[in-house]
């Protein structure tokens, strides 16, 4: 087992080589000037250095007008030469290599520092900072972090920004379906919604400890009901409002909740979907398995559904607040109301139907009050830093849920840390994460850290492209957003347009040349990023997944942190460039021993970090065998990373992850997402992101299929760009822009020489091309692959559950093309 943890730290004293040896190396500053396909490097300029938190001391002097011939030149001149204090001087001395070398060192220190930032009621003990076993060959695994200090969440994101005199900033800018429909919350107003529930839950028996199920759209109420959970110390678990009765009731099932909270309907882009009467019949299969819900709360969403057409059970169901509709002012054309205490203003005619329907409708003497009536004030429960915070459910492997707690006071300050640097944060920002508070993204980085730091959140309940694809730029336009978290589902869609630029347009044009695009790698189980991906040009296939103007990455259940620090050091496009504080990756080869330099393998951790996850919710064995049986000593992330030459060549690809001479790390996929070709291991992430590189493809998904020669053959679904019609020409030249990947990176790699790669059999390329009108995704933007891997094998009777899709209709379309 290696030591030499700073070895990437130590890689910074030499330029970036581009992942691999390239004759000439493209490089853009930040600012000033347009980035193309053909840049392998991005600066941050001078100004956005100065100003960042972890600053870049360093200063390109570079006019726009020689820009891209003087970097090549200065590039290639300092490389060949070996002295690179003309372009980068005092390279070692950046704060990054000071803080992650201490973070490695000196743990214990590091984190406490941090911690002290925070409120704690009672300190942990100073010698027992942390305690780990990550080795099940010397007993149970365990790791804690603060053990004995005593603190509270929701007390630090609210009570302590408004002690602190910011009691009157915005903290939720709240953006409804409809275009016009918003609201705002201050964070005094905020702690008084959070307090009136916090004592309703309370009254109706929820305790320390007790479970409560949240099954909500995106509606302010979300957030408020997760810290009204966090301030009496109750484990919410938080349901993806969407999924199916079944999957809802296995997680009540699994969690015995004292309560359940969701609301009548929620309207998402034209459609509605009926949450409550999904639940009811989620509660009917919980009880048919012992499980009874006494308590039982739902918001009137009116905007979606009228309250009078919401079926009832008078003994069993109550109504959170009244939902009366004011009108307010009514004229041609254009309505203001209250909705839910929501001045709208609008001129969409729905809002305007809405309006007059529910004008006449008397609400007071129909329904009654609960949550508003009761008191502002909530006396905090204190919590032991090792105490549960929430419990998130993710699908495993056997079909059956796995939940995943995670603790109250290592996820409080090493997500909060996350979100302030990799963000790189700052008291004006405006910030939007588009995720959904049912996975692990919105627990982290739309509810709890953006507060954690005095942040006002964008939180918005409808579709991304409704009514229209401009609606997210709408919304920062609107809200002045600065910091914009997405993911590279979202921005696919959008790039459907046509742009024919559109591999540099998120860069380029959302982001006007002026923004880190930051791709940021972690998983459901560590809570907050682990390893932070600054890039450019958006290359949207890596296997991580959600975004800030312009971050990218993959929502996954534990937040490994692998993460760029937007102004620290210059970025690959599609590289994880460097680890966050406190974290440590290694790769491994297959036998558990760490390999260096450029290389690749399976994705370990050792060490434990704050954020880390503890165990699986009542089956500690299956969390051991899952995450620490395969390599003692090590935490597996299930991951692949992976460098070679240039992006990795993919005949050599072992899709799981690398870092090149520089440090970078390149993560290739999921262990499992991978297709055995001729006894090749081929990643899909490699084979998917050749087909996006074609001009006519928007979105491609790749999965395996028996093949009686080659034992698995690559079965390709791709979606065209906007008014591009299918042809057997077009499907030739789709499957020929993967083959043409493989040439350039054996070329650039030396492996071949042209006469060699005429006799070379391009396994990688697709069997099939199958169009795809669209891909089968769930609401949060998830491609499921499951379905696909059936369509393909023609297993149609084997599909499955279909409704927690956001467009169920697409497996019926893509049934119908398979011939074509």
């Amino acid at each position: 087992m290696s030591s030499h943890h700073l070895r990437h730290v130590e890689s910074m004293a030499t330029l970036p080589s581009g992942a691999g040896s390239i004759p000439r190396l493209n490089a853009v500053i930040l600012g000033e000037a347009l980035a193309s396909e053909k840049d392998d490097l991005v600066f941050p300029s001078h100004d956005f250095c100065r100003q960042a938190l972890v600053p870049n001391p360093q200063k390109v002097n570079l006019s726009p007008p020689l820009l891209p011939a003087l970097v090549n030149f200065l590039i290639v001149f300092c490389v060949d030469r070996g002295n690179l204090n003309f372009l980068f001087p005092g390279r070692g001395d950046y704060q990054y290599l000071e803080m992650y070398k201490r973070s490695i060192e000196d743990p214990a220190g590091f984190w406490s520092e941090i911690a002290s930032e925070f409120y704690w009621k009672q300190k942990w003990v100073e010698h027992q900072v942390y305690s780990e076993n990550l080795d099940i060959r010397k007993g149970n695994i365990n790791i804690e972090w603060f053990k004995g200090g005593t603190t509270n969440i929701c007390y630090n994101c609210l009570d302590r920004n408004i002690e602190s005199g910011n009691g009157d900033r915005i903290a939720i800018y709240w953006e409804g379906n409809e275009p016009g429909l918003d609201a705002t919350l201050t964070y005094t107003q905020l702690l008084d919604r959070v307090c009136q529930l916090a004592n309703y839950l309370k009254d109706i028996g929820v305790r320390k400890g007790d479970a409560v199920v949240i099954y909500l759209p995106m509606l302010m109420e979300l957030p408020i009901a997760m810290l009204a959970c966090a301030r009496i110390g109750a484990v919410h678990s938080v349901v993806f409002a969407g999924f199916s009765a079944e999957s809802l009731a296995q997680r009540i099932v699994d969690c015995k909740p004292k309560a359940v909270i969701t609301c009548n309907a929620v309207r998402r882009g034209s459609k509605v979907i009926y949450l409550k009467g999904i639940v009811d019949a989620a509660l009917v299969e919980s009880s048919r398995n012992g499980i009874s819900i006494d308590a039982y709360l739902s918001y009137g969403n009116v905007s979606a559904m009228k309250r009078e057409a919401t079926e009832w059970r008078e003994e069993r169901d109550i109504w959170w607040q009244v939902g009366i509709c004011t009108l307010h002012r009514l004229e041609i054309g254009i309505c203001t109301i209250i909705l839910f205490g929501k001045r709208c203003n609008a001129v969409n005619p729905f809002i305007l139907n809405m309006t007059l329907l529910v004008k006449g409708v008397d609400f007071g003497s129909s329904f009654q009050d609960v949550v508003p009536k009761y008191p502002t004030t909530c006396a905090v429960e204190w919590l032991d830093s090792e105490d549960p915070l929430f419990l998130l459910y993710t699908s495993g492997s056997t079909g059956k849920p796995k939940g995943l707690p995670h603790t109250t006071g290592g996820y409080m300050i090493y997500t909060a840390t996350t979100f302030k640097y990799a963000f790189d944060y700052k008291p004006s920002n405006v910030y939007w994460c588009t995720a959904d508070c049912g996975w692990i993204t919105g627990h982290s980085y739309v509810t709890y850290e953006p507060l954690l730091n005095g942040a006002g959140v964008v939180v918005y309940e409808g579709a991304s492209n409704y009514p229209d694809p401009g609606r997210c730029w709408d919304i920062v336009d609107k809200d002045k957003v600065t910091i914009f978290y997405t993911a590279p589902t979202l921005v696919r869609s959008l790039m459907r347009d046509g742009d024919e630029a559109r591999k540099s347009w998120f860069f380029n044009v959302v982001g006007d040349s002026r923004c880190p695009i930051s791709d940021t790698w972690w998983q459901t189980e560590t809570g907050g990023f682990m390893v932070v991906i600054l890039f450019y040009l958006g290359t949207l296939n890596v296997s991580c997944a959600l975004m800030t103007i312009l971050t990218v990455m993959r929502v996954a259940i534990v937040a490994l942190q692998i993460t760029p620090l937007p102004g620290a050091w210059p970025q690959k496009p599609g590289s994880a460039t460097f680890p966050f504080y406190g974290v440590q990756p290694v790769i491994v080869n297959e036998k558990g021993v760490e390999i260096e330099g450029e290389c690749s393998g399976y994705l370990c951790v050792k060490s434990s970090w704050p954020g880390a996850f503890r165990t699986l919710y009542g089956d500690h064995e299956r969390y051991e065998t899952t995450y620490f049986k395969a390599f003692p000593g090590y935490y597996f992330s299930g991951d692949g990373c992976s460098s070679c030459t240039y992006f990795m060549l993919l005949c050599k690809l072992v899709n799981i992850c690398a870092w090149d001479k520089d440090g970078y790390h390149w993560l290739t996929g999921r262990v499992d997402d991978v297709i055995n070709v001729s006894g090749h291991r081929i990643g899909t992430a490699e084979v998917e992101s050749a087909l996006v590189s074609h001009p006519h493809c928007a979105e491609a998904a790749v999965v395996g299929v028996e093949h009686e020669v080659k034992g698995q053959g690559i079965y390709a679904f791709v979606t065209l760009v906007e008014g591009v019609p299918y042809s057997e020409e077009l499907r030739r030249s789709l499957v020929l822009a993967v083959r043409n990947q493989q040439i350039a990176l054996l070329v650039l790699g030396g492996t071949f020489t042209n006469r060699e790669l005429e006799t070379i059999d391009f396994f990688a390329a697709p069997d099939k091309v199958h169009w795809a009108p669209g891909l089968p995704k769930t609401r949060s933007g998830k491609i499921m692959r499951r379905i696909l891997r059936k369509i393909a094998s023609r297993q149609l009777n084997e599909l499955g559950d279909t409704s927690t899709l956001a467009d169920p209709n697409v497996v019926d379309q893509l049934i119908e093309l398979a011939d074509c």
